[in-house]
Order: C-alpha cells, then sequence, then structure tokens
C-alpha cells in the first residue's frame, strides 16, 4: 500500500531485504527518525503474516519459516481509562512478550524504553535486548536510537548491527530509506528537527548545548562507560540467589515421622510465629 501510494505521487519506494537466520536472528537497526525503520520492521511482520495465511507477498522473493506466534511492541499509546501511561503500556506490552516468545516466534521491537530518562531507558533496552537474544532465542527486528547498544554486538552472536541510511547535502538532511550493515554513523537528529521547521534560533541553541554534552561524553567515556564489564544477562541469573523463605526453610527441615506430641507442638508454635513475622 505505502508503494502504491508513492508510486501515485511521483516517489519511489525504496524495497529492502531481510534475512534472519540462525547465526544472525537478532537485527539491531539504527538510524534517524523518519529514515524508515518502523516501516521496516512493519512490513516484515506483515509479510510473515501474509504468507503463512496462504496471500501473495510483497517481495520478489521470500522464504519464511513457520511463525507460532508474533508480536509486535511499535508506535506511542497511553490507556486513559485504566489510568496507564506510554511508558506503562510500553512496558506491560515487552512484558507480555518475555513472557511469551518461543524460538519459533518472531518479534518486532521499535524504541523499547524511549518513554523514560536515558539511563532507565538505556538501561531496559539493554536487558531486553540481552533476554531476547540469550532466553527466548526468536526471530527479532529491534530498532533504536541508543546507539549504546550496539556494544552487545560484540557479546551476542546472533545479533547483527544494521542501520537506515542517511546524508546531509548542502546543509539538508537526505533519507535514502536503505537498510545497510553495520551501525549508523549518527543520528540526525538536529537535521530531523530542522526539517520539522523548528525555528533557527532553536536549532543554534541545541547545537550549543549538543557540544556540550558531547564534550562531557567523550571526558567521561559517556552514559554506557563500565557496560562492556558487565557479565550477559544469563549470567547475571545465574549469580542471583534466590531469597530464603525461613517459614519454608523450617518445614523442609522438619522429619514428622521422629516429632514426639511434645516436640511437633512446638514445632506448630515455631511455624505460627514464623508465619506471623
Amino acid at each position: 500500500m505505502v508503494e502504491t501510494a508513492l508510486t501515485r505521487s511521483g516517489e519511489r519506494f525504496v524495497a529492502n531485504d531481510c534475512v534472519l537466520s540462525e547465526r544472525n536472528r537478532l537485527w539491531l537497526v539504527t538510524g534517524p527518525n523518519m529514515g524508515g525503520k518502523s516501516t521496516f520492521l512493519r512490513q516484515n511482520a506483515l509479510i510473515a503474516v501474509l504468507a503463512q495465511a496462504g496471500a501473495y507477498v510483497p517481495a520478489a522473493r521470500a522464504q519464511l519459516g513457520l511463525v507460532d506466534r508474533l508480536f509486535s511492541r511499535v508506535g506511542a499509546s497511553d490507556n486513559l481509562a485504566r489510568g496507564r501511561s506510554t511508558f506503562m503500556v510500553e512496558m506491560v506490552e515487552t512484558a507480555a512478550i518475555l513472557a511469551q516468545a518461543t524460538p519459533r516466534s518472531f518479534v518486532i521491537l521499535d524504541e523499547v524504553g524511549r518513554g523514560t530518562s536515558t539511563y532507565d531507558g538505556l538501561a531496559i533496552a539493554w536487558a531486553v535486548v540481552e533476554a531476547i537474544h540469550e532466553d527466548n532465542r526468536c526471530r527479532c527486528l529491534f530498532a533504536t536510537h541508543y546507539h549504546e547498544l550496539t556494544r552487545l554486538a560484540e557479546r551476542c552472536e546472533a545479533l547483527s548491527l544494521h542501520h537506515v541510511r542517511a546524508r546531509e547535502w548542502k546543509g539538508d538532511l537526505v533519507l535514502l530509506h536503505e537498510v545497510a550493515e553495520g551501525p549508523a554513523d549518527r543520528s540526525y537528529g538536529l537535521a530531523v528537527a530542522r526539517l520539522a521547521g523548528l525555528p533557527p534560533m532553536t536549532i543554534s541553541r541545541a547545537k550549543a548545548v549538543l557540544a556540550k554534552l558531547e564534550a562531557g561524553r567523550e571526558k567521561t567515556g559517556g552514559i554506557a562507560a563500565g557496560l562492556d564489564d558487565l557479565p550477559l544477562f544469563a549470567a547475571m541469573v545465574a549469580e542471583e540467589a534466590a531469597p530464603v523463605d525461613p517459614l519454608r526453610a523450617e518445614l523442609e527441615a522438619l522429619d514428622v515421622d521422629a516429632l514426639s506430641p511434645r516436640e511437633a507442638l512446638d514445632a506448630l508454635y515455631r511455624l505460627k510465629a514464623l508465619g506471623d513475622a
């Protein structure tokens, strides 16, 4: 439908390949806003649905393994009736994906963690990528603006880096809508803001603030400093000791067949005291 609409307006639709295999089942897609990341995620999810339903697909060639479930976390929305913010809805949907996706599933995730602070958002996105890679082990397209996540490619063997191409030409941003291998070299956020019509004075001020922020990042190592030493998600879970339940521990230690009536009564009082604590 997008291709047909663009053709009618005299514009060209840019087709992109997507190859998900056992060695690169998780794609991390970076690049500027309006570059086509969300469209790329959605079109591949729709192709999977159409193909499995037995319909024609908008592709020159398609070979797809069966998908038992398809999960989508795309777009920003809130739920006023249930008192849920955009971020809460995002987290609830992401939690459902992590709880239910299997190695036969297909998942598209767009900008997970963007609805909260930078540090919290990056931390959540980092952990979600690791969980998808290590635990769910499903096919996944993960679009993000957190360029720090590209460091995970060195530690996650089935993760590959991709980006939507863009170029600045004579001060203007040219969005090429092409998906290429490797991480994006920059986010082009100010260029997109200029394209959207922000006043020149605001853009100029943003450039000055950005220069200060980048100088601080270079000095401190950035917000992702130290993350290279962090063990993988699965290793961290294995290291965490389960909290000890004193009541359960006491029950498991009891040898009920060897207790005298008096000892059984004393044990009952101890268990009651632990239960009330």
